[in-house]
């Protein structure tokens, strides 16, 4: 594995409600948030002596980390600070837009913080209430008022595509909201029904999108961004020029990450472990499980899932060895109908076959 930066991942495990459609690990008891963030600075601690590795980004998500006050988070970056190298680290932290006024923005973004990810999920009121969440619109649009106020502008919004009652209008208001706004970076995700979720236990309640229902709103949202000048960048994520999110593509590089709390995953020096999806278990005795990886074939099915697909020069700089023929010949028969290119060095799923690309992934590798 090649040699790089690491990022740190903070896993925030506190909602007010849990969201119909969600599967994260989050729990309703804010109870031990104090001892939570104890917990979160005392593994930082032991891990900064055992990884020699300099951080360059910091990503608070959950579950909802707004609901830490802005002094919890200063404490856990302080603590990051304190035990590992620091080069000029790309800071994000997940809102919800109804928690904005109750957070010191002016003062995180002193202590480092410079990306916000703003659970926006749409800009209409009735699909908010079906989402079960506890902002509305209005919300949204304060905000990013109040972030921009505050000196933040690397701003990303979310958007769920295929939500019950959608229309196209409503994804071309979201979007027309982010290009007269300035968003730089936006996350649309398809909706899923996810075992074990309130979605999932009522679905004969909701009109849920058929499949090909939702590859038309894919489509569309993709159109929609790409005329108002955002990148696709990722299946799933669209940026402005610069403003991809350098956390994420860690993950799609398969560089090195250490999570941090219940649920967190990691991926250190070619390994992958977590911990436990337990907040009690976390504070009193945080242990992590180790798991098998096929690092091989997880860096090509990440690659392929971005605009530049994989490339033999970047596979030898992670694996050590060139990109086996056998992958660049399975692809080939894909190249034949137009969903995949294939060049000497690089195979790249196109852009207009990123909804297909489960199937072309699972054939290739």
């Amino acid at each position: 594995m090649s040699k790089s930066n690491l990022g740190i991942y903070i896993h925030v495990p506190f909602c007010r409600g849990k969201c119909p459609y969600c599967d994260f690990y989050s729990l309703t008891d804010e109870s031990l948030k104090g001892k939570y963030v104890s917990a979160v600075c005392r593994e930082i601690e032991l891990w900064g002596k055992k990884i020699d590795k300099t951080v360059d980004t910091i990503y608070f998500g959950g579950g909802t980390p707004s609901l830490l006050s802005a002094d919890n988070i200063i404490q856990i970056l302080n603590t990051v600070i304190d035990n590992f190298k620091i080069s000029n680290p790309e800071i994000t932290m997940e809102i919800n837009p109804a928690d904005t006024e109750f957070l010191d923005f002016e003062k995180l973004r002193h202590f480092g913080l410079n990306r916000v990810s703003l659970g926006a999920q749409s800009m209409n009121n009735s699909q908010l209430k079906i989402l079960g969440r506890r902002h509305n619109a209005e919300d949204i649009k304060k905000s990013v008022n109040f972030l921009k106020s505050s000196g933040i502008n690397n701003i990303s919004l979310d958007i769920i595509l295929g939500v019950p009652e959608q229309k196209n209008e409503d994804i071309e208001e979201f979007v027309n909201f982010c290009l007269s706004n300035g968003i730089p970076h936006i996350s649309a995700y398809m909706l899923k029904i996810e075992e074990g979720t309130p979605y999932y236990f009522n679905k004969e309640n909701w009109k849920f999108c058929s499949d090909d229902e939702l590859a038309d709103f894919y489509i569309y949202a993709c159109e929609a961004l790409k005329k108002c000048g955002y990148s696709h960048y990722e299946i799933s994520n669209f940026a402005k020029g610069g403003f991809e999110s350098k956390h994420n593509l860690k993950y799609w590089d398969l560089d090195d990450y250490l999570g941090i709390g219940p649920s967190a995953h990691s991926l250190v020096g070619g390994k992958r472990f977590y911990y436990e999806k337990n907040l009690k278990k976390f504070i009193d005795n945080a242990r992590v499980e180790h798991e098998k990886t096929n690092l091989e074939k997880e860096f090509i099915m990440l690659a392929l899932r971005t605009k530049w697909g994989v490339t033999n020069t970047k596979f030898k700089q992670k694996m050590g060895y060139d990109l086996p023929k056998t992958y660049f010949e399975k692809a080939k028969k894909f190249e034949k109908h137009g969903l995949i290119e294939c060049s000497e060095n690089r195979i790249k799923i196109n852009e207009s076959s990123f909804l297909v690309s489960n199937v072309i992934i699972s054939e290739i590798i």
